[in-house]
């Protein structure tokens, strides 16, 4: 028989108000759950208990609350459960009960029943651990499926039949990934084929708490390993389609493309080896950041497999994605898009003899995130080729210091154009509308375009140029729209091998048929 020492009664005071509780309505009481689990992995107690009383759970959290000097914090009393809070502490008072469940929906039918019962409807063995509150069971471990026996082994099983467990309640699929993840565990075999039959059932769950259980497998100690599980699983399909699209490879006419979920999850790993501690709208991105590329894939047979345009194509997808599963439409989500859409516009610009312009527009466009647009892109870079992943990054880089020395020439973050809307109007007469828009536009542009300096005579003498071809509706002239910097690059092109601008075909992705990609793709 296994028990709790009985020393900890004394060094947690909330263990022995619950005891004292138990004693005085004679009423037995077991912690169960997170509590014992966790104790007997680390030997620390937690803050959140969970109590199973065989009684009245709501006269059990009152007569609490009294001693405790507090209330009760909630009530559901179709469910037998009642919450109190005290100091740090939250503890959940829940009647020993039977659940049973409709083929459609996942919230139980529950009435009391004997504690034999409550062992049966526990999602996992470690997690169907009973530590006795009251006297005649005080310390005393119950171990109905052998949960010590799988923490031991670092198993997680279910209780009873997979089958059940699972389509009881679907959920409990993507807890057991999560507590894989989280604890470092293995799934064992038959629970796990139990998830593989039973991943369909996980429409019946709402998207709020499909969502609310990944992103604690997002934000777990390892993201990556819990993306392979729910992939392998069939869950990931159910939930995130867009994202499962991405595995696998095809050959045609002897070129074959990557495997883009295998990547996804190399990228993802790498930016988290970068930033540990990455936010959760971060790693949201990398897991997004090629989503467009099943949907953009064609095959030319000179190039091979392209995936243009992917990164806007995936920038669309992810507003339809986000409001799918309601996760928020706000500065959040257009994050996550913004990086999406960037993420191929770096390695373009990582290159010498960049102007200032296009960094500009990078940054203009990136704004604050910038930097974290540039980690995603340094992520991307996949290649097992040591040396082109040295270039590449060097590369990023290199776009970095530039972004820096063009911010220092005109303080490119606080840019607005010298010339307000006010000017505009007056000088030209004009009343707000349109007109007014347009000209500001092209004085914004051309600045952006380094076509003139960001100083006020330079737009005001800018404006009195382009402003009466805009108010007669007739096109800039292109020698007015041209960066004379610009200009001296693409006669410098003219003159630079092949094999020195392949660096800039990233964004095709395309393979040749004897090597993973072309030269110059990370």
């Amino acid at each position: 028989m296994t028990q709790l020492p009985l020393s900890l009664w004394e060094a947690e005071p909330i263990l022995a108000h619950l005891s004292a509780v138990a004693d005085e309505l004679n009423q037995p009481a077991y912690l169960v759950g997170g509590w014992v689990r966790d104790f007997f992995l680390t030997g620390r107690p937690v803050s959140s208990l969970d109590v199973v009383t065989v009684g009245n759970p709501t006269l059990f959290a009152e007569c609490l609350a009294r001693r405790l000097q507090t209330t009760i914090a909630a009530e559901y009393r179709r469910f037998y459960v009642a919450v109190v809070k005290w100091q740090h502490y939250e503890i959940e008072i829940v009647a020993s009960r039977r659940e049973s469940y409709t083929p459609d929906s996942r919230n139980p039918q529950v009435e009391p029943a004997p504690l034999e019962e409550d062992f049966m409807r526990r999602d996992f063995t470690i997690n169907a651990l009973y530590v006795g509150l009251h006297a005649a069971e005080k310390g005393i471990l119950l171990d109905p499926f052998g949960g010590i026996r799988d923490l031991a082994q670092r198993f997680i099983r279910t209780p009873t039949d997979p089958a059940r467990t699972f389509s009881d309640d679907p959920l409990r699929m993507m807890r057991a990934i999560r507590f894989a993840v989280k604890l470092g565990f293995e799934i064992e075999a038959a629970t796990f084929e139990g998830i593989q039959r039973e991943a369909p059932r996980l429409h019946i769950v709402s998207p709020e708490r499909v969502v609310e259980e990944f992103h604690k497998i997002l934000l777990s100690p390892d993201p990556v390993r819990g993306l392979e599980l729910l992939y392998k699983s069939e869950l990931l399909e159910q939930f995130l389609p867009e994202v499962a699209a991405l595995a696998g490879t095809e050959t045609q006419n002897g070129y074959a493309h990557k495997d883009n979920f295998a990547h996804t999850l190399r990228v993802l790993e790498q930016l988290l080896s970068q930033r540990p501690d990455a936010s959760l709208w971060l790693r949201w991105a990398a897991l997004l950041h090629d989503i467009g590329k099943p949907v953009t894939k064609r095959f030319d047979e000179k190039l091979g497999w392209t995936f243009h345009l992917h990164e806007e194509e995936g920038a669309k997808m992810v507003k339809s994605l986000f409001q799918r599963l309601r996760l928020p439409l706000d500065e959040r989500m257009r994050y996550v898009q913004k990086l999406v859409r960037l993420h191929g516009r770096p390695i373009v610009l990582a290159q010498e003899g960049v102007t200032d312009s296009a960094i500009r527009r990078l940054a203009a466009e990136a704004g604050e995130d910038l930097e974290d647009l540039i980690l995603l892109c340094r992520s991307d870079v996949t290649t097992r080729n040591p040396h082109r992943r040295r270039r590449f990054l060097q590369n990023f880089d290199r776009v970095m210091d530039r972004v820096r020395e063009v911010h220092a020439k005109d303080q490119l973050a606080r840019f607005q154009p010298p010339i307000r809307g006010e000017e505009i109007m007056r000088v030209f007469g004009l009343q707000p509308g349109a007109l007014v828009g347009a000209i500001k536009q092209a004085i914004r542009q051309a600045i952006l375009d380094g076509i003139i300096p960001n100083q006020y005579e330079a737009a005001f003498a800018y404006m009195q140029k382009v402003a009466p071809y805009i108010l007669a509706g007739q096109p800039v002239p292109q020698e007015l729209r041209q960066n004379p910097q610009d200009e001296e690059r693409k006669r410098e092109e003219v003159s630079t091998p092949h094999e020195e601008k392949v660096e800039s075909a990233r964004t095709r992705e395309v393979t040749h048929p004897r090597r993973s990609r072309v030269k110059g793709s990370p």
